[in-house]
């Protein structure tokens, strides 16, 4: 890591620790989850005919290899993450394909020497909103891109749009008075809500031509996955690790009665509120690098 700044540490702690371990347990219900915004990501890789691709926030890798298959033997697709966890799962997977196109390195982006202007598209499927210092970072991914590269990032709106992601805490609050707060702008799910203030961080990295759009899609994944997935996952998976067992078990009871509504057959079922954030690099002579 390059950065130790402290905000820039607690994510670092978070990532590398529990969270981290987390998502590499949960990894098959997540890509089933967010296999639409993967499409996405997708479709705009190949609308922009990207041949070398930066991956943030890369997670277990899922985006970053579907990509690297897209693009095929001459093409390349490098992810990076802050969480070794998760990065050395991604490398698992990639070797266990045999997808030499696709690379992955653990690192933090607001610091990472990347090679300047080394991607000629940037991506993210949720992985950057968790920046203590967004404006380094988008100024970090500027350098690392070509004059003319495109950024195409998905990012969640706000929880009001995303009721389903904030079921777990909402129903929880009563009995963990732990859960730690959601803080407007602060790191995390929901940092990226306010449209302005993201158009406002990629101009003032160097990003142009800013376009910000919502979009909703339906996730889905197995209803037998779903327990794993709120007593792992956010606040509520992080504070469940403290707990006696007798609170556990009353937090599970409460959660599934909390999560029916979404329950349809097999299957969990929700909309998944995002933006779809686009921008290009300028000329270096218009840029703020």
């Amino acid at each position: 890591m390059d950065d130790t700044s402290p905000a820039n540490a607690e994510q670092a702690a978070l990532w590398n620790g529990h969270a981290g371990s987390a998502w590499v347990r949960t990894q098959a219900v997540l890509d089933a989850m967010f296999q639409p915004l993967e499409a996405r990501l997708s479709d705009a890789v190949r609308a922009v005919g990207a041949r070398r691709v930066l991956d943030v926030g890369c997670g277990t890798g899922r985006t970053t290899l579907a990509v690297a298959r897209q693009l095929g033997p001459t093409g390349q697709c490098l992810g990076v993450d802050i969480s070794a966890p998760m990065i050395e799962a991604a490398k698992a997977r990639a070797a266990r394909e045999v997808l030499p196109s696709a690379r992955f390195v653990c690192a933090d982006v607001q610091g990472h020497a990347f090679e300047p202007a080394a991607f000629d598209t940037v991506i993210s499927r949720l992985g950057v909103m968790f920046f203590d210092d967004p404006v380094r970072a988008f100024a970090n991914l500027r350098r690392a891109a070509t004059d003319g590269a495109a950024l195409r990032c998905i990012a969640w709106r706000g929880g009001a749009d995303n009721p389903f992601m904030t079921t777990a805490e909402r129903a929880a609050a009563p009995l963990l008075p732990g859960l730690p707060p959601r803080l407007p702008n602060a790191p995390g799910q929901f940092a990226f809500a306010d449209r302005a203030r993201v158009a406002g961080i990629l101009e003032a990295s160097g990003w142009g031509e800013v376009d910000i759009q919502p979009f909703e899609v339906e996730c889905a994944f197995s209803a037998t996955a779903l327990a794993d997935y709120f007593t792992r996952l956010g606040p509520v998976g992080l504070v469940l690790q403290e707990v006696d067992a007798a609170t556990r078990a009353q937090v599970v009871e409460t959660l599934h009665a909390a999560f029916a509504p979404y329950v349809q057959g097999d299957d969990v079922r929700f909309a998944a509120a995002c933006w779809m954030i686009a921008a290009r690099a300028p000329g270096r002579e218009r840029g703020h690098v």
